[in-house]
């Protein structure tokens, strides 16, 4: 068997005496995409902080790509997180610069120095930042002002950006938390193309049960810290999530609250919190 690209083992994290994370092991395959379902403070984010260095573990132990995160030197976390490309749900896009600079920022790392404009950046830079424009439907878009976007344009944008770092694995923190259902499936279709075209493993975070559905191989679901689901979506529909829902929820005003944030898958064959 490979080595897993992501291994995640045992790892708490506290923030004071908060548990944020609870002895979540977590291996992810080369070419996987891998959804992490569960409700707002379920833990989603800061698993995903932990893949990227972000967040050190209060315990246990983390390993990205065949180097373990917490015995890392400063230069290697940097040149780690270079092959680990990031989208984030609020775009972190520069506003006030054009498109084709918002994209030209993912190269950053490889570079020496800062960069004032578009005329400082190499040709071949630029070259591959016109090809990420094409890849993601925006090179009709490359001079305009990133703030004149819609949202889903500028999620686009982000993937570009990400893609500039040419990396191997793709995080994505609700990447369309903030966008209208169309423009979602759009973006979730454009990451699943371009996981199978580059054989990029991504791990996703959302709350949508229908997309996890729709564009995850599996389904890894967090409850307050804790991994209390993994499995693929081969087969499963939304109805049988919403049963798992129900077979865990420990009153009928917890279900029904489930329900409506459409958000938590909280069992699984091996329940952790001691619930059956």
């Amino acid at each position: 068997m490979t080595a897993p690209v992501v291994s995640v083992s045992g790892v708490t994290k506290e923030f004071g005496t908060t548990r944020a994370l609870h002895e979540v092991d977590l291996r992810v395959e080369q070419g996987e995409v891998v959804v992490l379902l569960g409700r707002s403070g379920s833990g989603k984010s800061t698993l995903l902080r932990h893949l990227d260095g972000l967040e050190r573990p209060s315990a246990g132990a983390v390993e990205v790509l065949g180097e373990d995160l917490a015995a890392l030197r400063p230069a290697a976390l940097r040149a780690l997180r270079g092959r680990v490309g990031m989208i984030f749900q609020r775009f972190e896009l520069v506003g006030s610069l054009t498109v084709v600079e918002n994209v030209l920022t993912g190269a950053l790392a490889r570079l020496r120095g800062p960069r004032l404009g578009l005329w400082s950046y190499p040709r071949s830079l630029k070259l591959a930042a016109l090809t990420h424009l094409e890849r993601v439907g925006l090179l009709d878009k490359t001079y305009q002002r990133a703030d004149q976007l819609s949202g889903g344009e500028q999620q686009r944008v982000a993937i570009a950006r990400a893609l500039m770092q040419d990396p191997r694995i793709l995080l994505a923190d609700e990447p369309v938390a903030s966008l209208d259902p169309e423009s979602s499936d759009q973006v979730m279709r454009l990451i699943r193309e371009i996981a199978a075209d580059d054989g990029l493993t991504v791990v996703c975070s959302l709350h949508q049960v229908d997309l996890a559905l729709d564009w995850g191989d599996r389904i890894v679901g967090l409850r307050r810290g804790a991994v209390v689901l993994d499995t693929t979506t081969d087969g499963l529909n939304r109805a049988q999530v919403m049963e798992i829902y129900g077979r865990v929820a420990a009153s009928t005003a917890e279900l029904m609250a489930i329900e409506t944030e459409l958000g938590d898958v909280v069992a699984g064959t091996t329940v952790r919190d001691g619930q059956t």
